[in-house]
């Protein structure tokens, strides 16, 4: 007996019995990754008889999954979501949907996947054997899904004895078949500008200059290969001497978190692109996240900050770049399809500026023809933050880093 197995509801309610059974596997991770194939075990709880009438719990248990968590990254604790189709045969067919609850201890590289015991239930319509096999199932791990088939007849997994109920009917009710895995996936904002007018960054004693908000498509390189996602950006200024504190705002905060995510997971940076009178690039980047973030909760990325030293003068303007994200030991590059001026500054040009293609000690850097070479940083200027991030997951056998931005405005 297998504890917390299920029973008959009804009152005919039979002794509950437990088989396992093996099967070979073909699991498909997202697009990008070669595919895995390995052995699953399961165990399956069902009561020993019943009668027409009743509804019965039934209870996948997984003994083995299909293949162990790569030596990739650490897969955090409840993070991993299984669902799949229990079929029914004999006197009676149908597709059971089961789905078990996310809720995993902390997998660490190469260790054992873990997945919680699914649980379904099944309408009896029809006296007689009913039999119940294992089919395809599905691992949802931080909003990506794992699909997993067998690759050979499975065997039969509980039996079934149905008796007669009360003026028993006959026919057979299939039970519901729909896909019961839940999945956390925003939409990314569809238009994108491919110009923009920039702010004006002149006026006498002016300090403090507000950028324009552009919409940016970016092509996002992860583990696994491409994501597209596309938000509106603003790049912010506040002169200090010569120099400027700069921010870069991502005006879609993030997806809620589709899993526990550790503190200390997530660091954010970006090269904002120089032009006008000016070349080069300055980095920004942000602290990372000082508390952990429970899934469910929304993602709050901390500060882009940084300090741009003019290396020319004259009108230069600053426009948003490349997006890198490091998160539990992974990176992942954001390069825009296109980009626009969000910030137009009247500059004089400073010792070690950005212009001339050489990194300066203020936390510019320079690639000539205004190419996107990665900078140094500094931490001036009250600045503000980055929305642009998802979640991290490993996959019976493959990792993945993808980043969504929300629908829910800062």
């Amino acid at each position: 007996m297998v504890g917390g197995a299920g029973a008959l509801l009804g009152l005919a309610a039979g002794s509950a019995q437990a088989a396992e059974v093996s099967f070979a596997t073909h699991c498909v991770p997202p697009a990008g990754i070669d595919p895995v194939d390995g052995t699953t075990k399961v165990e399956i709880t069902a009561p020993a008889t019943a009668k027409v009438g009743d509804t019965v719990n039934v209870v996948w248990k997984f003994v083995q999954a299909a293949s162990k968590n790569p030596d990739i990254i650490d897969l955090p604790a409840n993070s991993v979501q299984p669902s799949g189709t229990l079929k029914a045969a004999g006197a009676q067919t149908a597709d059971i949907a089961m789905q078990g609850p996310r809720e995993n201890p902390a997998i660490p590289k190469g260790g054992n996947m873990v997945l919680s015991d699914m649980k379904g239930t099944l309408k009896l319509t029809t006296a007689g054997e009913v039999t119940l096999t294992p089919d395809a199932y599905t691992v949802n791990a931080m909003s990506t899904d794992t699909k997993c088939t067998p690759k050979e007849t499975v065997q039969k997994a509980a039996t079934i004895e149905v008796a007669p109920g009360d003026g028993g009917t006959t026919s057979a009710t299939p039970t519901d078949t729909s896909s019961a895995t839940p999945t956390d996936t925003p939409s990314a904002t569809d238009s994108a500008s491919a110009s923009a007018s920039p702010s004006d960054g002149t006026g006498d004693g002016q300090t403090d200059f507000t950028g324009k908000e552009v919409d940016i498509p970016y092509t996002c390189q992860s583990p696994i290969g491409e994501k597209k996602a596309t938000s509106p950006i603003q790049i912010n200024a506040k002169k200090d001497g010569g120099s400027f504190g700069l921010t870069v705002q991502f005006k879609k905060s993030v997806m809620d978190s589709p899993a526990d995510i550790p503190a200390g997971s997530v660091k954010p940076s970006m090269e904002v692109v120089l032009g006008g009178a000016d070349k080069g690039t300055v980095h920004v980047e942000g602290p990372t996240n000082s508390k952990a973030i429970k899934s469910g909760d929304p993602i709050e990325i901390p500060d882009l900050t940084g300090t741009y030293k003019p290396g020319a003068s004259g009108s230069s303007t600053l426009s948003p770049g490349v997006l890198t994200i490091n998160a539990l030991g992974t990176t992942t590059t954001c390069k825009p399809d296109r980009t626009a001026v969000s910030l137009t500054l009247d500059t004089t040009q400073q010792a070690s500026g950005a212009a001339g293609g050489t990194s300066s000690s203020g936390g510019t850097s320079s690639s000539s023809g205004g190419g996107l070479a990665e900078t140094g940083s500094s931490d001036h200027g009250a600045l503000k933050a980055l929305g642009l991030v998802a979640g991290t997951a490993v996959l019976l056998g493959a990792a993945v880093f993808t980043f969504m931005p929300g629908r829910r405005t800062r």
